[in-house]
């Protein structure tokens, strides 16, 4: 059997009982908005380690129990970027390494800190505990709870990394897979290898959520085709409405089609502003509600990063001759808005 068919057996296999990337993504943000909702410092920190149990599962395919018995000081690689994984009260001594981003290593070590800082250790809670958080953020997102359990996530995990082009041994390595039968038909690939591989998608994947500041990243629910060009209708992880239109060469060479994961981006020239206290009005297809986070001024042109989310930052670029710049200041609440033909497509 070749290897793209092998690829493509086991992924069709799970198809309805996974959650695609948009979901991961979804319930994700659900974790982090329920790991800031409350005004105890003793409960934020109590949820963020729930958010830090999801957060391993869910870019390490780590089961439950190798998170719930991690020991951060003796476990993880800083420097490399690696986590062991193993079970403490296994005799047999087997662990695995798991590559990682520094992204997320940066998240966990900031919430080590955090536990240092109030003279507590770093203690993960019972799994039934964590079952039953997982369940609720699930089902607070509008998705089916049962497939937001640890099991099915790290599931969905696997079915993730298959999709984006991870080779299947690799997967295998990732996830502590052992049958021998899966990968007898495959290329072999060294323990280096592998390691390559995994670093690099994970490093592209950490990118892709949080480096690019006027990306989103969502998928396809919407095409309009016409003679020339196609208007594409896109759900962003947040739940934001993007509009792009590409010609239609573009859209049969990209092979897109409703339920496309795709990255939209805007160039920062091409994002417009307004104060939020004028009578804004326009024709342009995104428009979005923001806060000035930072303001760079230059003689030729002014940079604003205006913050639209917990998690993501848009940058407009804008001629410093405009009037109403100088009238701006950081938090003060503005509107951004773009064309639809300013929108690029990058399929991941």
């Amino acid at each position: 059997m070749s290897r793209e068919n092998s690829n493509q057996r086991i992924v069709s296999a799970e198809d309805g009982k996974y959650l695609d990337s948009k979901d991961l993504y979804t319930l994700e943000h659900a974790f982090r908005a329920y790991a800031k909702s409350s005004k105890r410092k003793d409960v934020i920190l109590s949820r963020k380690i729930i958010l830090l149990v999801f957060l391993l599962i869910r870019y390490t395919g780590a089961k439950l129990s190798e998170v719930l018995s991690l020991h951060p000081v003796e476990d993880i690689d800083w420097e490399k970027c690696f986590i062991n994984f193993s079970l403490k009260n296994d005799i047999s001594g087997k662990h695995r390494k798991v590559q990682v981003s520094k992204g997320l290593l940066d998240e966990v070590k900031k919430i080590i800190n955090e536990c240092e800082a109030t003279h507590e250790n770093l203690i993960f809670p019972d799994p039934g505990f964590v079952r039953k958080k997982f369940y609720e953020r699930g089902k607070g997102c509008g998705l089916n709870k049962n497939l937001c359990g640890p099991e099915a996530i790290r599931k969905s995990r696997a079915i993730e990394l298959l999709k984006s082009g991870v080779p299947l041994p690799a997967v295998q390595t990732i996830l502590g897979h052992s049958n021998p039968g899966l990968t007898s038909s495959f290329v072999n690939y060294s323990k280096e290898e592998i390691a390559v591989i995994a670093k690099k998608f994970m490093e592209k994947e950490s990118g892709r959520k949080t480096s690019a500041r006027n990306s989103f990243f969502g998928k396809i629910t919407h095409i309009l085709k016409g003679s020339i060009q196609s208007k594409i209708d896109i759900i962003t992880d947040e739940n934001y409405k993007i509009q792009s239109v590409i010609t239609n060469e573009s859209l049969e060479r990209m092979g897109l089609a409703r339920g496309s994961l795709v990255s939209a981006e805007v160039k920062a020239p091409m994002v417009f502003v307004a104060c939020s206290n004028s009578d804004f009005q326009t024709s342009a297809d995104n428009a979005f509600r923001g806060t000035i986070k930072k303001i760079s001024r230059g003689t030729i042109s002014w940079e604003l990063v205006i913050t639209i989310s917990d998690s993501t930052d848009i940058c407009s670029i804008i001629s410093s001759g405009q009037n109403f710049l100088s009238s701006l200041k950081k938090g003060d609440e503005v509107f951004i808005f773009f064309n639809c033909f300013s929108v690029i497509l990058h399929m991941d």
